[in-house]
């Protein structure tokens, strides 16, 4: 397509070169079907007119295309404050409105960027510092590489490694990718190996959180990602002993309903207002309760891994505490589990497991035995 008027570098001069070509088709028109062409004089103040006419108008229509450029030039500063006055409804009009919501979203952006390396920092240097101060202590003589010693420096070892785990999960989410290995998991074991992997974490931290399991009914199955899943659950379990108090209860549930799996975690926390309901799913959001830090990431993976299986996650009501319920849509399957198969805990037996109500004040026999 032929552009001629490119080498013009202002909006406003290509408005008015527009109008004097238009203008003069018009006069040649006229004088070849008429031979006809008004004065000289009538013509130049036409002209004249016309031009400035075009100057004051095009003035006000590149206006917000002026404040783009300022703007978009503040934004490579790092400046993404700035936004364009968008009050007219044409082409110019929209392409304002795009720009301040794209400007919006770059704030955002980098707003959860630098929130990001401020806590991947924070969550980095307290296990380092710790295990540190762990070794150092051990070379020195001061401590004794006993089992409680060693303990605490797994307990850091392994808050890395789950830092690590949701920056790898946060760039497959970004990616927009991941492939799920669906197969017949057993329910309760799968339960009670995330909800001992919790009850650790939660007795390294001191917190003395309480945990009890329910299955219904006791030998369900689901079709799931057996890995994914459990992450869902470790997820769930370990922001309702952050959120809530010392030495409280969380009680995490699983059941068949209609042919869908539907878990729900419990806490005896404050609970989360209605209207931040949905926001606790966002990125980098952690609650002013939180007990320990965290990334931010958790719910936000949750969620994530639930879209993958086709489910839903969300905060319900339901008791004093917060609630939050997983439904897999045609993932339940009421066969024949594998109830204590080898799982701290896992051994199902009705309505409950055998030791999931136990506070979580020690360890389990098998992590004091590697200790």
């Amino acid at each position: 397509m032929i552009r001629p008027l490119d080498p013009v570098r202002s909006i406003k001069l290509k408005i008015s070169i527009l109008l004097l070509v238009s203008g003069g088709a018009g006069l040649a028109y006229l004088w070849l079907e008429f031979r006809w062409q008004p004065p000289l004089l009538t013509t130049l103040a036409t002209v004249a007119i016309v031009l400035a006419t075009a100057q004051v108008l095009g003035h006000g229509m590149t206006r917000p295309v002026r404040e783009m450029i300022a703007a978009a030039r503040a934004m490579a500063r790092g400046d993404y404050s700035r936004r364009v006055r968008a009050t007219s409804r044409d082409e110019v009009g929209q392409l304002a409105a795009a720009f301040n919501a794209m400007a919006g979203e770059l704030a955002a952006a980098d707003a959860q960027r630098r929130e990001l390396i401020a806590n991947v920092s924070h969550e980095l240097r307290t296990p380092i510092a710790a295990l540190h101060a762990v070794l150092e202590n051990v070379v020195d003589g001061v401590a004794e590489p006993d089992p409680a010693t060693l303990r605490t420096a797994l307990a850091q070892t392994e808050r890395l490694g789950r830092l690590v785990a949701e920056l790898l999960d946060l760039s497959r989410l970004d990616a927009g990718v991941s492939v799920l290995e669906r197969e017949v998991v057993a329910l309760g074991p799968l339960l009670a190996q995330a909800v001992a992997e919790v009850r650790v974490a939660a007795a390294v931290a001191g917190r003395g959180t309480g945990f009890a399991m329910d299955v219904d009914p006791p030998g369900a199955t689901a079709f799931a990602d057996r890995a994914r899943l459990h992450q869902v659950l470790v997820n769930l379990l370990d922001n309702a002993v952050r959120h809530g108090p010392p030495g409280g209860d969380v009680h995490v549930r699983g059941r068949i309903r209609g042919g869908d799996l539907v878990v729900e975690v419990t806490d005896s926390g404050p609970g989360i207002a209605p209207e931040d309901r949905e926001r606790v799913f966002a990125r980098f959001t952690r609650g002013e309760r939180a007990a320990g830090g965290g990334t931010g990431l958790g719910l936000a993976i949750a969620r994530w891994v639930v879209d993958l299986h086709g489910g839903t996650i969300a905060v319900v009501d339901g008791g004093p505490g917060c609630r939050i319920r997983v439904v897999l849509p045609g993932s339940g399957l009421p066969g024949t589990g594998l109830p204590g198969s080898g799982v701290p805990g896992a051994g199902v037996s009705g309505a409950g497991v055998s030791g999931a109500g136990v506070r979580g004040a020690g360890l389990p026999a098998a992590v004091e035995r590697a200790a």
